[in-house]
């Protein structure tokens, strides 16, 4: 890993984000932001299929907010790939960062299998799915206990992947 940062240190891009120094909190902002799009996202897809939300309950409802989760999660690798090269050795070599990564992966393998669960066909029919969170689990209780799993599964996941940064940045607020 320390090879990997010494050659990531060594490009160019890295380089001219050293010298900017103003432009790393702005990514910073940005990237916390794209943090948030998708927690919100997930907690708006979530209530609608525990039921929770009296606005769209439907589970073909959440639909709209998938959108979201993947513009977020654009936003999140690019500004997270410039953090890495403005400091490559500090972060590539911190555990609490792998930690986070490897929750990044789980987070998004789980959003990915929620979003084929909740496809309108699966096991219900289209008039089941369009049909409030309930009814869709009466018609096919298997199919809405699995995307509550799911739905649960996906929000502690990007929760733990907030809480490593988070993590990550009190350690280096401290060492300063």
């Amino acid at each position: 890993m320390v090879e990997l940062a010494s050659w990531l240190a060594s490009l160019s891009i890295g380089q001219a984000l050293r010298r900017l120094n103003w432009l790393v909190p702005w990514l910073q902002i940005i990237h916390i932001l794209a943090n948030g799009i998708i927690l919100s996202a997930v907690v708006m897809i979530d209530m609608r299929i525990w039921g929770i939300s009296r606005s769209q309950a439907s589970i073909a409802g959440t639909r709209r907010f998938q959108s979201w989760i993947w513009a977020g999660l654009v936003l999140l690798t690019v500004t997270g790939i410039l953090l890495i090269l403005y400091a490559p050795r500090r972060l590539l070599t911190d555990v609490t960062f792998q930690v986070k990564m490897v929750l990044m992966g789980l987070a998004i393998a789980a959003t990915l299998a929620l979003q084929l669960a909740l496809r309108p066909g699966r096991e219900a029919t289209d008039a089941a799915s369009a049909t409030d969170a309930p009814s869709a689990a009466a018609a096919s209780p298997g199919r809405h206990a699995f995307a509550n799993v799911l739905a649960t599964l996906t929000l502690v996941l990007w929760i733990g992947v907030t809480l490593a940064g988070r993590g990550r940045w009190i350690t280096l607020l401290m060492m300063r």
